[in-house]
Parts: structure tokens; sequence; C-alpha cells
């Protein structure tokens, strides 16, 4: 497949094959919707002969908005059978020089190892530039191999050295997790993987096929991209030894949940049980949290927020329960309670610290090494704006974030049992809470001896925060993982109090 990096391919049965290839993909955001167009907005060679090479930029409009997503295109005579499941198509046009298969490169360990030249060597490609760290070096001798199972994103790990996170779909921009992860590195922090390399493409090239955007809340990509280069992919240190945290947690629970009931009328986990205690991993991932954020106030400034900001934040979370009670019926009982806490954070709203922050804390975007905790994937919740990702807020978002996530580690088994007898289910529920009690407790107390805010001294708006944070799990929950939505409901009913 030859194509002029600046000049995007006009093979109409390429493009058809793509539309009907690209809704199947896990990571494609658009499956609610029927496709209304789709074109090629840039496409760039970086490897000739056979098998070829090729990065696309595909420009997806539905419902009158444009998002565009990243493709690695390989193209094959023939295609081994290990490819066969990542295929989109069979073309023959000899005016395009398009003989072959067509398939996703992201899966091909022969066409993943050219990144990492291209990384190494700080080249520039049509509009692809390449780019590696300062003063970082990178092996090229290694192949990539996509992490299975991801929805939004995809992976590629290379020996025990790099992961390359490959956004599929495209925001305008610098991602936030390129930003903070560099800034970070720079300041030697030691709770986020070193930065090697990443991929750009040139500013104002999203769009370039007529596309018209989409900034508003589900996330879609605004057109072009403004003055800065957007963001393609990303490497980092592979940290081989890692466990997900997520998982960690859920190992706790579940064992928990096995030792022998104790008598009295609840249940009360301490550090002696012989399983089930999470606590001084707890308190040791605050700690890490704590300072994350201040090599983050370090890196980005703090800046004080005045009380009409503040209040501008609480009507935005009366908007989003307005918005989420009207859709989720279940959500309906607890918003007067809910309110109660926003109105009071706004009535007592004075000027607060503000400051770049993770943005979407929570147990899975956090790894336990042998040497401690390591944050990851600082881009923000995904149903928010590019601009909302990157503004800064107060550090106690991300401690309320991870404290939902205790609550959500805890009832995680009992959605996935399914209706058990009321008894079974009520012993369970008092268990749940007892977990998320003690961790969310020993979570806040190595935050604050660490040097963060206390959060027993902001009671209120870290209340409020959660409450906010609850509700977008529930709208959530609602929309993609409907057997899920009890996880947030139950939690929210004891919050609620």
């Amino acid at each position: 497949m030859t194509v002029a990096p600046s000049a995007p391919p006009t093979d109409t049965s390429l493009v058809r094959l793509l539309a009907g290839w690209l809704p199947r993909q896990r990571w494609f955001g658009g499956k609610d919707g029927p496709i209304h167009d789709l074109a090629i907005g840039t496409a760039t060679e970086l490897r000739s002969g056979d098998p070829s090479l090729h990065h696309l930029v595909l420009d997806v409009r539905q419902d009158g908005t444009t998002d565009h997503y990243q493709l690695l295109l390989g193209v094959r005579r023939d295609l081994p059978e290990h490819l066969a499941p990542v295929a989109i198509g069979h073309l023959e046009d000899p005016e395009q020089d398009i003989t072959g298969y067509v398939y996703d490169a992201a899966h091909d360990a022969e066409l993943t190892r050219p990144l990492l030249d291209l990384m190494a060597d700080d080249r520039t490609v049509g509009p692809l530039t390449f780019r590696r760290a300062p003063g970082t070096g990178i092996r090229t001798d290694l192949d990539g191999t996509p992490i299975p199972g991801e929805q939004s994103n995809t992976s590629l790990i290379f020996g025990d050295a790099y992961i390359c996170k490959l956004f599929r779909r495209l925001s305008p921009g610098v991602s936030p997790d390129l930003e903070v992860n560099l800034a970070l590195s720079r300041r030697g922090c030691e709770h986020v993987p070193s930065v090697h390399g990443w991929i750009e493409l040139e500013p104002g090239a999203l769009g370039t096929a007529g596309g018209t955007g989409s900034g508003g809340p589900a996330g879609g990509a605004d057109s072009g991209g403004g003055d800065e280069p957007v963001t393609l992919a990303l490497l980092s240190e592979f940290l081989r030894t890692a466990t997900d945290g997520w998982q960690l947690a859920l190992t706790s629970v579940r064992d928990w949940f096995a030792q022998p009931a104790t008598p009295g009328p609840s249940p009360a986990l301490t550090a002696g049980d012989a399983g089930g205690d999470f606590a001084a991993e707890a308190e040791r991932l605050g700690a890490a949290t704590a300072e994350v954020h201040r090599d983050l106030a370090a890196a980005f400034g703090v800046t004080q927020a005045p009380p009409e900001l503040l209040r501008e934040i609480v009507f935005s979370m009366h908007e989003q329960l307005d918005q989420v009670s009207a859709a989720v019926p279940q959500l309906r009982p607890y918003a007067p309670a809910i309110r109660e806490v926003f109105d009071r954070v706004a009535a007592e709203a004075s000027p607060l610290p503000f400051q770049r922050v993770h943005g979407d804390y929570h147990l899975g975007q956090v790894l336990r090494t042998d040497s401690g905790w390591t944050l990851l994937d600082f881009e923000g919740e995904p149903a928010r704006t590019p601009a909302e990702r990157r503004a800064p807020a107060h550090p106690l978002r991300d401690v309320a974030g991870m404290l939902r996530s205790f609550e959500y580690a805890a009832r995680f088994l009992l959605a996935r049992e399914g209706d058990l007898p009321p008894e079974t289910a009520d012993a369970l529920e008092l268990r749940a809470q007892a977990w998320a009690e003690r961790n969310r407790a020993a979570f806040c107390a190595g935050y604050a001896a660490a040097g963060g805010p206390d959060p027993a001294a902001h009671a209120a708006l870290v209340r409020a925060f959660e409450f906010d944070k609850a509700v977008y799990e529930i709208r959530y929950e609602a929309r993609n993982r409907p057997s899920w939505l009890p996880v947030p409901l139950r939690s929210l009913a004891r919050l609620a109090g």
C-alpha cells in the first residue's frame, strides 16, 4: 500500500471495510448509533514491503458530531492464522497498489517493533512525530504484544521493558496522561512509571477530512486540535512484577467473607484476622497518594480558588444529580440527603487550594510493586471533556474517588453472586461495610500523615465529592452495566444515612 504521508487513500472499498469492522471493536465508542460517514483523515506509511505498516486517523461522523480514531493498519498478501481474528478484509486494487489482507497491526509483533525504532530516533514521518524522552534510551530489539481485555485503549507490552499505550479515540491536544507523567518523571517521583517516549500528531491534523468534532460531555474529540500536537501513544516503564490494586483488594474481600462468623450484632475486621485485612496496604496507598499530590503541586503550581468557583462546582453537582435522578429512579430516594450535603458545602464555601490531580482515581489505577504503590492513567474521567480533565481541582477529590473504590471493592462480589437469601445477603453486607470502613479509615490516615489535607478536617467537602462520584457511577452503570447498579446504590444507602 503506497500512500504519500500527507495524502489519505481514496480507496472506497477500504473505507467500506473499515465502516463494517469498526463498530465491532471493543474500543469503539459509538456502538449505540449508526455511522453516518467515515473518512480517512490522515494516512502515513511507516513501513513498506510485505507486510507493510500504515498509520490511519479515521474521522467517524455520528449524529452530527465527528470522533477520531487511531488505527495501525497492516497489509499482507497472505495472512497468518494467528492474525485471522484481527482481519479487516481483503482488498485488490491495482490502481491504489493495494493487494492483500488488511488487519489491525497492533496485534502483529513484526509490525509493532518499528514503533520503538522511530521513537528511539526521534523521527518525523508526515504528520507524525516520534519522541524519545530526554535523558532516556529505548531498546529497539523488542516485539510488542497487546494486553488482552482492554476496552478504551490498546496497550502493547515490549518484553519486560516497556508498555506502550495507544490511544484509540483521540482527543485534541496533549494527553493529560503524558503531560502529568512527564512532569512527575522529571521531578523523580517514585510513584509513577518513568516515561521513555511518545508519539504525536501535528497540530490541527484532526478533522482534516471535514470532521466537525464534538466537545460534549460524552467525551467526543474536538475538531482540529488547536496549537497543540495530539498525543497518539505513550511509552512507559513496564512494571513486570506489579499487581493490580483492584485484584489485591478483591482477594482481601474474598478472604474476609470466608472468615468464620463472629458473635455480636456486626462483624469487626482487625489486623489480627487470618485473612481479609488490607488496611496496612490502604494506609501505604494513602501516603503514596499524598506524595504524588505534593509533586503535582510542585510541578504545576497551586491556585487559591475563590468561594464563587466552589459554588459553581456545587451547581454542576446539582445538575448532574437532577439528570441522573430523572434517568435512574433508584437514585431518587437518596437525592434529598445528597442535596443537603451539596448545599452545606456551597453555604460554607471559602477559598481553597486547587491543583492538578489524578481525576479518575480508583483501585484499578494503582499497582503494588516490590517497592510500594505506583499510580497510573492520569487521563481523568472518560465522560469529562478534555478541558475538564486538565482543570485544577481540590486534591480531596482524588481521595473521595479512592474512598468510593473501597466501597466498590467491598460490594463487587455481592453483585456477582446475584440473588442471595435475605439473611445471607444482609450478613455479607455487614461484612462489606466493615471492610470498607476499616480501609477507608486507613487510607485517610496514611494520606493525612504524609502531608495531605486531612479528610477528617474537611468532612463535608469529602462527603460532597463522594456523593458526586457516586451519582456519576450510577449514571455509568445504568448506561453500560445495569447488573452492577446495586454496587453504588448499596453504598449510597449507607452514606446517605
